[in-house]
């Protein structure tokens, strides 16, 4: 599959958001689908059906509204954030695939790593026990995906306790370098987007 994968670093988070939406407009036929693999200074993102009420306490951190499903969630340096610009008609890929095919792709890193995660009924994103680890959003625009999935590795996770992360409260999160994971934010995203090369060349062969 024809597919660019873009090293962004450390990018703020609304300028990266109106690029997604900018690059889905203008794409053609033929744009080669992209992934972005970023860090973000520390931002909440709140979902189209997002309740404000899941924001449990003002600790100074910015809050943007945005056009991906799901609630609020926390985006901070040493988490690895890789976003999904995919043409899912000529991928022939469903929204539903996909979710699997990104969750799986998580699922098979860490399982590189000798931690074992899983999927949660309901609950788009990606499991150690009780712990979240990876979550995921996606909005698809003309049959075209942006937005996509989070995975924290290397951070503080202190902001998910003013939240109740994507709509639960008391979810507990989890990252890998608490699990002894020896990686490093950026090789744990180059290691990630590799898997979700191998997962959506599954899907669309």
């Amino acid at each position: 599959m024809n597919l660019l994968v873009k090293r962004l670093g450390r990018v703020e988070y609304e300028p990266t958001w109106q690029a997604m939406q900018s690059f889905t407009a203008s794409r053609q036929p033929e744009t080669p689908d992209e992934l972005w693999i970023v860090e973000h200074p520390p931002v909440y993102t709140l979902g189209q059906a997002g309740k404000p009420e899941h924001v449990l306490q003002d600790i100074g951190i910015p809050i943007v509204k945005i056009d991906r499903g799901g609630q609020v969630t926390y985006h901070g340096p040493g988490q690895v954030v890789i976003y999904l610009l995919l043409d899912l008609s000529r991928l022939k890929i469903k929204v539903r695939e996909l979710v699997t095919a990104i969750e799986q792709a998580v699922i098979d890193f860490l399982a590189s790593q000798k931690v074992t995660a899983e999927r949660h009924a309901g609950a788009p994103g990606v499991y150690v026990g009780e712990a979240k680890i990876a979550a995921l959003g996606l909005k698809i625009k003309n049959g075209c995906s942006y937005h996509g999935l989070s995975l924290n590795v290397d951070m503080d996770l202190s902001p998910f306790a003013a939240i109740n992360p994507c709509g639960y409260a008391g979810l507990k999160v989890i990252q890998t370098k608490d699990l002894n994971v020896p990686l490093t934010p950026f090789e744990a995203g180059e290691q990630l987007s590799q898997h979700l090369l191998v997962q959506l060349d599954k899907q669309h062969g």
